[in-house]
């Protein structure tokens, strides 16, 4: 059994049947946290899941409580939320759940935008929105939103899925900003390229005529997924996932304040746009205080 922290954490993960919240969830359980894992369907769809979770935290004499918990519905997030909080003060919430499609920006319909945002950013938000009250009440705890390189750069075939991590990283930062001296902080977590199944599962445009349209350049999206793919296949330590869950370990087991953003993997000029960016920031932010911040 591996050696637990001495003051286990309790922590929310959601997306936790699969890729960087499956292992996270994992990792934790392996240190003594009370995990509440959450996930969609965790009886049938995800039982395998479940099941590798609960066996898991057996063998460390670990808690886990798994959430039937969809970050797209309203009812789901207060309910699953809801029974986190009846176990006592909740530390931390890994916004994990994530969707990456791939393809022509314009062969996208609404509908498939509206349901990527459904999830990347407003499920963020309803995910935040529903812990914060008791974290500000508890004055402590720690969001951690799984963002991404592309949530700095703006790629092609990757248009919906940046603009989304783009919101969310907005979102999540002003966050930050109006939670100061409360102790709780909101904070991003941005990887690279990792080995997870979300190549594998990245939804492609379903308006057919338009992405035909733009002829060979249709094709594009599915080259860079095969790109990715064919590097995931060396095995590099650099995009093994566990990294990823190691992190927001760290993360959590940080004494605050925590950095707003952190990279994880190759860092593909992220870092450097982090800090180009940060003197800008901080120094509006440090304007508008005297006019905000209480006297």
């Amino acid at each position: 059994m591996t050696s637990q922290v001495s003051s286990p954490k309790t922590v929310l993960i959601t997306g936790a049947s699969r890729g960087i919240g499956l292992l996270t969830a994992k990792s934790l359980l392996t240190k003594g946290y009370h995990v509440f894992a959450g996930m969609r369907a965790p009886e049938t769809r995800n039982q395998k899941a479940a099941s590798e979770l609960q066996e898991l935290a057996n063998t460390n004499r670990s808690k886990l409580t798994i959430l039937d918990l969809d970050v797209a519905s309203d009812e789901s997030v207060e309910r699953a939320v809801a029974i986190a909080l009846s176990y006592g003060q909740l530390d931390a919430l890994v916004n994990n759940a994530g969707v990456m499609p791939v393809g022509i920006t314009e062969a996208f319909t609404m509908t498939q935008i509206k349901d990527l945002f459904e999830v990347n950013v407003y499920g963020v938000a309803r995910t935040a929105r529903a812990v914060l009250p008791a974290m500000r009440q508890n004055g402590s705890g720690i969001i951690i939103n799984l963002s991404s390189a592309a949530g700095r750069l703006s790629l092609p075939f990757f248009g919906i899925y940046c603009s989304s991590k783009w919101a969310m990283e907005s979102y999540v930062e002003t966050l930050n900003i109006e939670l100061e001296g409360s102790g709780v902080e909101a904070v991003i977590v941005q990887p690279s390229a990792h080995r997870t199944d979300l190549v594998a599962t990245s939804p492609a445009p379903n308006d057919t005529d338009r992405a035909t349209a733009y002829g060979t350049m249709s094709e594009g999206g599915d080259r860079m997924l095969g790109m990715f793919q064919s590097a995931f296949d060396q095995n590099a330590d650099i995009n093994d996932a566990q990294n990823v869950a190691d992190a927001i370990q760290r993360l959590i087991e940080q004494d605050g304040p925590r950095p707003v953003r952190t990279v994880v993997g190759e860092d593909m000029g992220v870092d450097g746009i982090n800090q180009a960016v940060a003197p800008f920031q901080n120094g509006l932010i440090d304007e508008l205080k005297t006019v905000y911040a209480p006297a």
